[in-house]
């Protein structure tokens, strides 16, 4: 992560504790098996997080690691896009043939 993306990431990830989960440094810190003192150097910038850890804490925080490392900005769009995905996997071909059809037909009147 450069600099910005450090003061970025430090950001949401204090937003995704404080207003999504609502929790205390000290419940993430055991949540996620992190010392309490590694959570508050992630929100301060002081530290970084490797890969791992990164997915600790949005599995944590219940938010995917794109929305704290900035790459999308509202995470509730994520989940749906997530389930959207799940749903149409399990489709048949001639379901999903149908189904992209109607979204189109509902995406041209929501215009």
């Amino acid at each position: 992560m450069s600099s910005g993306q450090a003061v970025e990431f430090s950001t949401r990830l204090k937003y995704a504790r404080e207003e999504l989960r609502k929790i205390s440094q000290g419940k993430l810190a055991e949540l996620t098996g992190f010392k309490p003192a590694a959570i508050s150097h992630f929100e301060t910038g002081a530290r970084k997080p490797s890969f791992d850890n990164l997915k600790r804490l949005a599995d944590a925080l219940e938010v995917t690691t794109d929305f704290l490392l900035g790459r999308v900005e509202n995470p509730e769009e994520i989940k749906e896009a997530d389930q959207l995905y799940r749903d149409i996997k399990n489709l048949t071909a001639t379901d999903k043939e149908l189904a992209e059809k109607m979204i189109a037909e509902m995406a041209k009147r929501g215009k």
